[in-house]
């Protein structure tokens, strides 16, 4: 029967029609299986310039105490230097310094590092700022000043003064040469015996 095929051919050129009109508008958007686009992970962290304290400038033994009112930091420099018998102990590491952080017993190796606004950091982590970083507040080689940037932490803690045990980093050694010492005094020479005559 030959119109039995006039249904199938008549869908078959309307669904033709129906693409075409699609390709030729623009109108007519075939779905997307690749998915939705991945965001861009956003570029690291710029490092953090060198401080300028030198870390071994900070190794050595150092009486601890801590303040949290300002008119309590000459106290507290006077309890860090008794402290010195138990001392707080800096020592030098592949990155810079070992020592302790806070709520952990055990020594970490610290970054000494500085910023783009010229203060210096100790801390864990390569980046200034820091929440588990220290400040350095001030430093003149015998006594380190740090606070905590973390303010509950910093609360808790309050702020640090090392003071530097025994001769170590005490006093700016003058350059010039010490006096030579004055030559010691020679004994005076005996008195000379008189030879007795010989008689003729």
């Amino acid at each position: 029967m030959p119109g039995s095929f006039d249904g199938p051919v008549r869908a078959a050129f309307a669904l033709t029609a129906v693409l075409a009109l699609a390709g030729c508008g623009g109108g007519f958007n075939l779905p997307s299986f690749s998915g939705p686009s991945q965001p861009e992970a956003p570029p690291p962290p710029e490092p953090a310039p060198p401080s300028s304290i030198p870390p071994e400038n900070l190794v050595g033994r150092w009486g601890l105490a801590a303040y949290h009112r300002p008119e309590d930091r000459a106290r507290t420099e006077s309890a860090a230097r008794s402290q010195c018998g138990n001392p707080y102990v800096i020592n030098r590491s592949s990155i810079g310094v070992a020592m302790l952080g806070h709520d952990d017993p055990k020594v970490q190796d610290m970054f000494v590092k500085g910023s783009h606004d010229g203060k210096s950091y100790i801390g864990p982590s390569p980046q200034s700022g820091d929440a588990d970083d220290r400040e350095v507040v001030s430093f003149d080689g015998r006594v380190l000043v740090l606070k905590w940037v973390d303010p509950e932490v910093a609360g808790r803690y309050g702020i640090q003064v090392l003071v530097r045990c025994g001769a170590e980093g005490t006093a700016t050694r003058s350059s010039r040469a010490a006096p030579p010492r004055p030559p010691a005094r020679q004994p005076a020479p005996a008195a000379a015996t008189p030879v007795p005559a010989t008689p003729r």
